[in-house]
């Protein structure tokens, strides 16, 4: 009797697992990679966190060992995911075409959605004076510019304040590879509550009250070459 239960429970077994390997499948290689929720998400309210990636992209991976077709296929499909960020056989498009190419993870979409997320983190990083953060997110010398107005407002014992109200606009107005670096500019138009106080609490400039509409454009930059998935805001300039 042992013996006969023995052979029904392992046949049992071997049954449930050839179901299970039906229903799952087998992994081919070609999988999606798990869902990055800050590269995809429109913006992040709150502090910044020092580890914290501006835009976070799939694994590299080696191109070299997989099929041609695999490593080639998200490069192929940049143009649909263009739709809405850049117009067709436009510079913009052309150089976001040419990142992908060079880049097989680049997607326009989820570097736009994480660019958003980054501008607002390194506005409330700096009204904060938070050098930790800032400097995980900005080049050597952007950060030395940062760095510079930080302690200048400290220097004269002030504080500043900023809330975001709303991003209305958030564009790439350029992008380029230059060599194995790839730059991307976009033009940012936000709604913020900014104020700056001074030793005794009283408002020295802004309002805590008033929104106001500011214009900004920053690059940000990222060798396509490296394993480093983050992108750096490299140069900023005050729009209009």
């Amino acid at each position: 009797m042992f013996d006969i239960y023995t052979i029904i429970f392992l046949a049992l077994a071997v049954f449930i697992f050839l179901r299970l390997r039906s229903v799952l499948g087998q992994r081919t290689g070609r999988e999606r990679p798990p869902y990055d929720p800050f590269s995809g998400r429109d913006g992040v309210r709150g502090s910044a966190n020092a580890n914290d990636k501006v835009v976070t992209l799939p694994p590299r991976g080696d191109a070299a060992a997989r099929p041609a077709e695999v490593a080639a296929e998200p490069a192929a499909a940049v143009g649909e995911r263009l739709k809405g960020i850049a117009v067709p056989g436009s510079a913009v498009a052309s150089g976001l075409q040419a990142i992908a190419e060079a880049d097989s993870s680049f997607d326009p979409q989820h570097f736009l959605a994480g660019a958003r997320a980054a501008y607002e983190m390194i506005v409330t990083a700096f009204a904060e004076g938070d050098r930790r953060s800032l400097r995980n997110l900005l080049s050597k010398e952007v950060f030395e510019g940062f760095d510079a107005a930080i302690r200048d407002r400290e220097s004269r014992g002030e504080t500043a304040e900023t809330k975001f109200v709303s991003i209305d606009t958030a564009e790439i107005s350029s992008a380029e590879l230059r060599g194995r670096i790839a730059q991307v500019t976009l033009r940012f138009v936000s709604q913020l509550i900014s104020v700056t106080r001074d030793r005794t609490g009283a408002v020295v400039d802004g309002s805590d009250e008033k929104v106001t509409e500011v214009t900004d454009v920053w690059t940000f930059a990222r060798d396509v070459s490296s394993r480093d998935p983050n992108w750096k805001l490299v140069a900023t300039e005050a729009g209009h």
